[in-house]
């Protein structure tokens, strides 16, 4: 049937059309900041997940003979004390009989790590926490190295990959061979079929993208510490009128890693010292490492758990099964545990159900975030990394393969002219900085740039276009 307003229908054409294009341009910008963060995400994330597998972090996958019965967790902690002089400040218990224990030791030079054999007390290795292949990796990926302004870029360019995933898909949607936008064309050559597998893979890759954008965020500095968090954290009120100390869960955290659940971080830690509580460790019974154990054993803590000695007169003892740690492949099982030093009383039970909303979303998400959820969640992982750095690599070949050969220029996909709803770029602009400030502003800031100076200067308008 012929249309009966070809007018009509030209000028929603040339609409679309500008939109496409401004959303190319805007996808053109976003990924020139982005791609080099990706790559260095999808990297540093692939090599956390595989140094986690095959290595372990904390010494979890040294292995040992099983020879008898265990020494107490007492004696073993005497014969890491024997080899790394200093006070004991963590336990961290095997996930199964024929691996080493590990304890934490801080020394006179810092704090060291030392695996120790529950069967012969022998102290097969001793290392620097935090210090290896790993917390290089992890380092990298949250700060670039260069602290709280690495932090910030990498927020900057999370928030403009959310940018790039929305104008990414916009330009995607299929405008006529719905297949082709689901499979990709491998009969096309050139850039044609780096366009098609560029489209297609960053589509099936976009809610996983958009899933690890959102909780990589949560730990940012700004939209996680400042907004995000606060709304998330355990009320401190739960504790039952427990005497609260003014330290708070993140002051148990070491180096960039953090120890403790992400729900807890921001609440107060409860003070040993009091009479409140409920049944801990029995009446007349030493309260000691030994009997932490038994108690974090018998309220359930199977396999892997840890527990952090007092650190001063007023501290707890705090038993911490944390599926972010590693401790468990099952974020439902989390469970974090302060036991007073002085009555063995437990002051604060806290349990994956306490957490609210948010928590409970975080408690799920950084695990699934760092391929601990089990071999699937490694495996999944591994495949949208390796997909990350293929869209990146694939953008790049499609810009060189468009832009003019020896052009001094970017070759940025050309502005529309006379483009509708100009003040609906702002507005939204201003929603996105009170909802996520750095890309906010930035999204300001480059919108500005590019109506203000490349509108207006010749110069600069011939380097990028």
């Amino acid at each position: 049937m012929d249309n009966p307003n070809p007018v009509a229908n030209t000028g929603q054409t040339k609409l679309a059309q500008k939109f496409y294009f401004a959303a190319w341009r805007w996808h053109f910008y976003a990924g020139i900041f982005v791609i080099p963060f990706l790559i260095m995400l999808a990297v540093t994330g692939l090599m956390m997940m595989f140094l986690t597998q095959f290595d372990g972090r904390d010494g979890e996958k040294i292995a040992v003979a099983v020879q008898g019965e265990a020494l107490s967790v007492s004696e073993q902690a005497e014969a890491a004390l024997a080899a790394v002089p200093g006070k004991v400040v963590e336990w961290i218990g095997p996930k199964a009989d024929n691996l080493a224990t590990v304890f934490r030791v801080k020394g006179e030079t810092g704090q060291l790590m030392a695996a120790v054999d529950p069967y012969t007390g022998s102290v097969i290795e001793t290392w620097d926490r935090r210090a290896g292949w790993y917390d290089l990796a992890d380092n990298i990926h949250s700060t670039l190295l260069i602290g709280d302004t690495g932090d910030r870029l990498i927020e900057v360019a999370a928030g403009l990959a959310l940018v790039l995933v929305l104008t990414g898909l916009y330009l995607w949607w299929p405008r006529g061979n719905a297949l082709a936008a689901f499979v990709p064309n491998l009969k096309a050559r050139g850039r044609a079929l780096w366009k098609s597998l560029h489209a297609v893979v960053g589509f099936w890759m976009s809610l996983l993208l958009v899933l690890f954008l959102i909780s990589g965020l949560s730990w940012a500095g700004v939209w996680g510490g400042m907004m995000v968090q606060p709304w998330s954290s355990f009320p401190a009120e739960k504790w039952d009128n427990v005497p609260l100390s003014d330290d708070t869960h993140a002051s148990m955290n070491h180096g960039n890693q953090n120890d403790v659940p992400w729900a807890l971080e921001q609440t107060p830690m409860p003070e040993s010292g009091s009479n409140v509580g409920e049944a801990g460790i029995p009446a007349g019974t030493t309260i000691d490492i030994d009997t932490l154990v038994t108690l974090g054993l018998s309220l359930g803590m199977e396999n892997r758990f840890r527990i952090a000695y007092p650190g001063d007169d007023t501290g707890v003892w705090t038993l911490n099964r944390d599926s972010m740690s590693g401790d468990s492949t099952d974020p439902m099982v989390d469970r974090t545990v302060h036991v007073d030093q002085y009555t063995g009383k437990i002051l604060a039970d806290v349990r994956f159900e306490d957490y609210s909303l948010m928590g409970q979303s975080m408690a799920v998400g950084i695990p699934f975030h760092m391929g601990l959820m089990g071999t699937w969640n490694f495996v999944l992982n591994v495949v949208f990394c390796l997909s990350v750095i293929f869209v990146c690599a694939s953008g790049v070949v499609m810009w060189i393969k468009r832009r003019p050969s020896r052009a001094g220029r970017l070759a940025a996909p050309p502005l529309p002219a006379d483009l509708p709803f100009w003040k609906g770029a702002v507005f939204i602009g201003l929603i996105t900085s009170m909802a996520f400030p750095l890309v906010g502003l930035t999204l300001l800031a480059v919108l500005a740039f590019d109506m203000l100076v490349l509108g207006n200067i010749p110069a600069m308008k011939r380097a990028f276009n």
